[in-house]
């Protein structure tokens, strides 16, 4: 079974469960082995066949019409974001061209040196870190302590003792980044790059395996993202994700101040150039 295929599976099961027979008007019946619909309830209400559907769901390499999977994508209530995912996986839309990575940008380069104070990152959709400004790096200095493959702002946030510890709505934001990866690893799936990471991440955090297999997508969305330094104290900042045109893959983070104390604190973050 290719990457896909399976990808595809596991996806189509994962939605399938969080259906309870109610929510989609039928009778809650006797006790389930599993949660969610059977997948002979799901292909009644999708107007599709049972062995298809079923061969759908093992990741067969069956064809797969646009009409059906529509069909099994407003059974399965999927939102906007979930519908084109489905599609991606299924190869019923084009998947779009990679584009190469310049990390050397001279325009992207003076657009984060010009955001300082602000803090600012450029990152592909895997979160590697490509590129900080000094006023990112100041403040997230104490979440690079430890040895890592490579920088990546999901793995050091989600192993680092600090990071955990510093970011004070840990809870709410680690599985945003997780949807947020999950939907961009559509377009990279087989990637060799991405699945090597994949599997050491979740080999390494517990807590990461079990948060991909979900299979939560996300959509970009401004959000606040709290921070308990060991000098300026707790501060608030606006997370706002910026797409680069020229360079689809890539992404700019930039953290604003969500509040005139954490504006006038931030300077507190700053470090000797010496001391970097």
């Amino acid at each position: 079974m290719s990457t896909r295929r399976t990808e595809l599976a596991e996806f189509l099961k994962a939605c399938r469960a969080r259906l309870t027979p109610e929510a989609v008007g039928l009778p809650p019946g006797g006790r389930r082995r599993t949660p969610g619909l059977r997948r002979e309830e799901l292909a009644q209400l999708a107007g599709v066949g049972v062995t298809w559907y079923t061969w759908l769901e093992q990741g067969r390499p069956i064809n797969v019409s646009g009409q059906v999977l529509d069909a099994v994508a407003t059974t399965l209530c999927l939102t906007d974001l979930e519908r084109a995912h489905l599609y991606s996986l299924a190869e019923a839309t084009p998947v779009r061209a990679k584009t190469g990575v310049h990390t050397d940008d001279l325009v992207l380069a003076e657009i984060l040196t010009a955001l300082d104070p602000v803090p600012a990152v450029i990152t592909n959709t895997r979160y590697d870190i490509l590129q900080p400004n000094k006023a990112y790096s100041d403040l997230f200095h104490d979440w690079h302590t430890m040895p890592c493959v490579h920088r990546n702002l999901l793995w050091c946030i989600v192993t680092e003792p600090l990071a955990r510890k510093q970011l004070l709505n840990y809870d709410t934001e680690v599985p945003y980044l997780v949807a947020r990866m999950r939907a961009a690893y559509v377009e990279h799936i087989g990637d060799p790059a991405w699945e090597t990471d994949l599997a050491r991440l979740r080999k390494l955090s517990p807590e990461f395996a079990q948060l991909w297999s979900r299979h939560e997508i996300a959509e970009s969305q401004p959000r606040l993202r709290r921070i308990q330094n060991p000098i300026a104290g707790e501060l608030a900042f606006t997370v706002t994700e910026l797409t680069v045109p020229s360079h689809p893959d890539l992404i700019l983070f930039v953290e604003t101040p969500a509040d005139a104390e954490t504006r006038d604190r931030l300077p507190l973050t700053r470090r000797a150039s010496a001391e970097v």
